[in-house]
């Protein structure tokens, strides 16, 4: 294990805050709370500390359930040695905001006819992104269909800005010039980026990247029986 006086200053922040928030919930923080309570802007950079606390020896995690975090080391000073945690598997809520087309782009999230919908979804369906950060789409239109999402699914996002975003991932894509918002796969090509619709039937949308602000990358998808 690594000595505590080793971690940088925000692992050992991190580790006091859950230690405080278990002890007094009985169950871990989300990442974003952490986040918040340690000033840690990106989630991104909360996650990756998380990780290195793993391989230091202070944490377990677990991608199966919500708030998967686990202390497994008392810290310097701790009365007590780290507390059983309660892993949630009672269904979530998860925010219903409005529908996204895959197909060409339309205004972003109808969020008039959706307004206080919300979906539930077990814990695992997330996998390992906190549910805060986690909101839902209904999908219009077939240019995904090759990627397996279909007219009528329900897709669930975790927010993501673009620069978190990675070459391949599918994502909801806010596009300033036009004013609108698709469902596509995302690929920067230096001054333009690509996003791929996954039909043969569709072409390809290129825009300025200065102009295309990705709002969350999709975790999961809910196949609508027919």
């Amino acid at each position: 294990m690594k000595p505590f006086d080793k971690l940088s200053k925000r692992q050992r922040s991190i580790l006091v805050y859950m230690e405080q928030y278990v002890s007094q919930h009985g169950y871990p923080p989300t990442i974003r709370e952490i986040g918040l309570a340690t000033g840690i802007n990106s989630t991104s950079v909360v996650n990756y500390n998380l990780n290195k606390l793993v391989a230091a020896g202070y944490l377990e995690r677990s991608d199966r359930v919500s708030r998967g975090m686990r202390l497994v080391a008392p810290l310097p000073g701790s009365a007590q040695p780290p507390q059983a945690v309660r892993f949630s598997s009672a269904p979530l809520a998860i925010p219903l905001v409005g529908q996204i087309v895959a197909s060409e782009p339309v205004p972003v999230y109808d969020d008039a006819a959706s307004a206080g919908d919300s979906i539930e979804v077990t814990p695992a369906i997330l996998g390992s992104a906190d549910a805060s950060q986690v909101f839902a789409l209904r999908v219009k239109g077939d240019s995904m269909i090759d990627a397996m999402i279909a007219d009528g699914d329900i897709v669930l996002l975790r927010r993501q800005s673009t620069s978190e975003t990675h070459n391949g991932q599918m994502v909801a894509v806010w596009l300033e010039d036009r004013g609108e918002t698709t469902l596509k796969r995302f690929y920067h090509e230096g001054a333009q980026v690509r996003l791929q619709p996954a039909n043969p039937h569709y072409q390809p949308i290129l825009v300025s990247a200065s102009a295309c602000h990705v709002q969350g990358r999709v975790v999961s998808v809910i196949r609508q029986l027919r």
